[in-house]
């Protein structure tokens, strides 16, 4: 299962973990790694101590390769310079222009990721010095870049950036997807969802059974639902009692929103979360935990029963194995 950027990262099998803010940290990103896919651990929203943490968090639980994502709707440069200073290698970067963080990151010697949402977008990273592109489909959860689908972004992106490297993200949550993106030309699939049902993920036990049962057609995308902290910033989520309400009311705009401003849950960790706040169900919330913001892609409906994040890298690579010997003939 090895490609190409297989070697050129140092990793055995050509998955790499989507970095979900709120719920991944060094235990899922260390599981990846340690199964021989890369894992990304988001730290974009961390003070200058968890940003340290989290890095120095994953490095005691792995000694496998791994990265640190950071979100550019915001300044990064304090957080770049710790990661650098920490010794990490391999940067992600999305949502915003990196030609300055790319242009630093490689003074140090690390290897920067930039996600996009159009081909357009991607010959501006490639210009801009990137690495490795990844492509990601309008099937993505969480926060999402731009309106084309997996199957037609990713070729039409390896064919604009080649010999950059490119990595499909998007709905892909088994061996069937892993197959299918590499004879696009990716080479590596970049798994978020999918991963939400292992027990290193740091979410609530109730966001993992609603993920478990969900349907492919169970998923809700918009750009003006939740408030994600800057403009028109797509995002995808299972629908869920908010979305209806909200729906109902002729999807209304911030300040006029059904419930607006209600207390739907609190943790210790992750304080007071109000209906239609971002906020990543932490498995110590309590409250309504179906109310909240609850990230997934259309892949969910690929996700049938909790997994260890190892198994999971381990079975997607023997089926996308399988699927290409049955192919070739081999």
């Amino acid at each position: 299962m090895k490609t190409e950027l297989c070697a050129r990262l140092g990793i055995e099998v050509p998955i790499i973990l989507a970095p979900m803010g709120g719920a991944t940290g060094p235990e899922l990103t260390a599981a990846v790694s340690n199964a021989g896919g890369l894992g990304m651990i988001p730290l974009w929203y961390l003070d200058s101590d968890g940003v340290r943490a989290g890095i120095r968090g994953v490095r005691a639980l792995t000694g496998k390769p791994f990265g640190v994502n950071l979100n550019l709707n915001w300044p990064q440069e304090e957080r770049l310079e710790i990661c650098l200073d920490e010794g990490v290698s391999i940067i992600s970067t999305f949502w915003g222009d990196g030609a300055a963080y790319i242009a630093r990151a490689h003074q140090a010697g690390a290897t920067v990721f930039h996600t996009v949402g159009s081909v357009d977008e991607a010959r501006r990273a490639a210009d801009a010095g990137a690495d490795i592109i990844v492509a990601q489909g309008f099937e993505a959860g969480g926060h999402v870049r731009g309106t084309v689908t997996t199957l037609a972004l990713v070729p039409a992106v390896v064919d604009a950036v080649a010999p950059i490297p490119v990595v499909a993200a998007g709905g892909i949550a088994d061996g069937r997807g892993l197959a299918a993106v590499l004879a696009l030309g990716a080479q590596a699939a970049w798994i978020g969802t999918r991963f939400l049902a292992s027990p290193e993920a740091p979410i609530h036990a109730r966001y993992r059974e609603l993920l478990i049962a969900a349907g492919a057609g169970d998923t809700y995308y918009s750009t003006t639902i939740f408030d994600i902290g800057w403009p028109d910033a797509g995002h995808r989520v299972l629908r869920n009692k908010t979305v209806d309400a909200w729906e109902a009311a002729g999807s209304p705009p911030s300040g006029a929103r059904p419930g607006e401003g209600e207390v739907v849950a609190t943790s210790p960790t992750a304080g007071t979360v109000h209906r239609y706040e971002i906020g990543t169900p932490a498995a110590d919330a309590t409250g309504d935990i179906d109310a909240m913001s609850l990230w997934a892609g259309q892949g969910v409906g690929l996700v049938s029963r909790a997994q260890p994040a190892g198994e999971i890298v381990r079975e997607i690579a023997g089926e996308a194995e399988a699927v290409i010997r049955r192919l070739t003939g081999e």
